[in-house]
């Protein structure tokens, strides 16, 4: 017979002879492409719901889990002032003075040079002998942080502890050290000064972790890795889903389906008209002949 034969997993899919004889079949050349269509991508997202169902459980509990694990961290703030004295200034009294427009877009450059010298060792080393810490000044430098506000004079200085009192003493240590430095260093007029704004107060929660962040970000993270991984076995699949399928790569139309006949197992079914037979022992017989 000169017809072309193609298994799907419904049966058997007899083809015409009439066009496309000689057609490519599915995976005959590497150079062919088939573009998916949004049902296609449907069908495809559908059959392998449980893989990206599995992936997206395991990323989110093992987000969730090594947030659990993880010691909390509270972190305390405080917010200094970066300002300049105008004119002499008498034995404590604050100097203050307006300031032109120049003086204070300056000052907003000069803020954030400042805020990298509030972490420098020069400062923290002054922290641990005024509060007679027993640590190393790099274990207060990779807790601390400080930035500057963006496009004001004020610089945000942040300390995290698995302490909340801890964080709070260290950042408010941190922040009279760093005033009293710049103050010492720029002693006359004109000078650049350091006020100490806002305290830090005692912080009430932690800041870290974030089990339900975690949790959302390894979810998305897990979903869209099984959506890839279902893309990946479905490229990596040369099995027919469909007619139209078979179709589309061999060339030719299809004429029919016949459908597969499954026999159960352990039971005697009527096969046809000639008889019986016991399905429980191998059969040689085609369930397409």
């Amino acid at each position: 017979m000169p017809n072309e034969n193609a298994d799907d997993e419904r049966g058997l899919i007899v083809m015409s002879t009439k066009a496309g004889v000689g057609a490519p079949t599915r995976g005959s050349s590497d150079d062919e492409y088939y573009v998916l269509s949004f049902g296609d991508i449907l069908r495809v997202l559908w059959q392998r719901l449980w893989i990206i169902a599995l992936c997206a459980v395991t990323f989110m509990g093992a987000a969730l889990g090594y947030s659990l694990l993880q010691t909390p961290a509270y972190e305390a703030e405080a917010t200094v002032l970066i300002g300049q004295a105008i004119g002499k200034a008498q034995a404590g009294d604050a100097v203050s003075s307006d300031l032109s427009a120049s003086d204070i877009e300056g000052l907003n450059s000069l803020t954030g040079t400042m805020a990298t010298a509030v972490s420098t060792r020069r400062v923290a080393e002054a922290v641990i002998q005024e509060m007679d810490l027993s640590i190393a000044p790099e274990d207060i430098l990779n807790n601390l942080g400080a930035q500057q506000i963006p496009e004001t004079q004020f610089i945000q200085i942040t300390y995290e502890s698995p302490s909340p009192h801890r964080s709070q003493q260290i950042v408010n240590a941190v922040s009279e050290e760093f005033s009293r430095q710049v103050a010492t260093l720029t002693s006359k007029a004109n000078a650049v000064t350091a006020t100490v704004w806002e305290r830090a107060a005692v912080p009430d929660s932690p800041a870290s972790p974030a089990p339900l962040r975690n949790g959302l970000l390894g979810l998305v993270l897990g979903a869209m890795l099984g959506v890839a991984l279902a893309f990946v076995l479905e490229n990596l699949d040369n099995s027919f889903q469909s007619v139209e399928e078979v179709e589309r790569v061999s060339g030719v139309p299809a004429l029919g389906l016949i459908p597969t006949f499954a026999v159960p197992k352990n039971k005697t079914e009527k096969v046809g008209l000639d008889g019986e037979f016991s399905a429980g022992k191998p059969s040689t017989q085609s369930a397409y002949e």
